[in-house]
């Protein structure tokens, strides 16, 4: 549901804003390896397990690292991506495409 929210407020706020010139587009990650997950008290073995299920769930066969959600990042906050807004770039080894499994 906030996910869904987030993407209907990016839509709202780049038709709002592109007058002005300002873009605005949002990064929908998959599961990303950081410490969001131990820091909320998931223990390294059942992460382990979590990644392993992760692999098997997104199209691309692996669960993806914090560079490459920052890559995504920087490029729409580029002049490569000016032309640009309203955009929900998925970043999550095709998750998106095959949804829940």
């Amino acid at each position: 549901m906030s996910k869904s929210a987030v993407d209907q407020m990016t839509g709202c706020a780049a038709l709002e804003l592109a007058s002005k010139g300002v873009r605005v587009n949002s990064v929908n990650p998959g599961v990303i390896v950081t410490e969001l997950h131990s820091r909320a008290g998931m223990s390294d073995e059942d992460y382990a397990k979590f990644l392993e299920h992760a692999k098997e769930t997104h199209p691309l066969g692996r669960v993806g690292d914090a560079e490459e959600v920052a890559q995504a990042i920087a490029y729409l906050a580029s002049s490569s991506a000016s032309f640009i807004t309203g955009e929900h770039l998925h970043v999550n080894g095709g998750w998106h495409a095959a949804g829940p499994r």
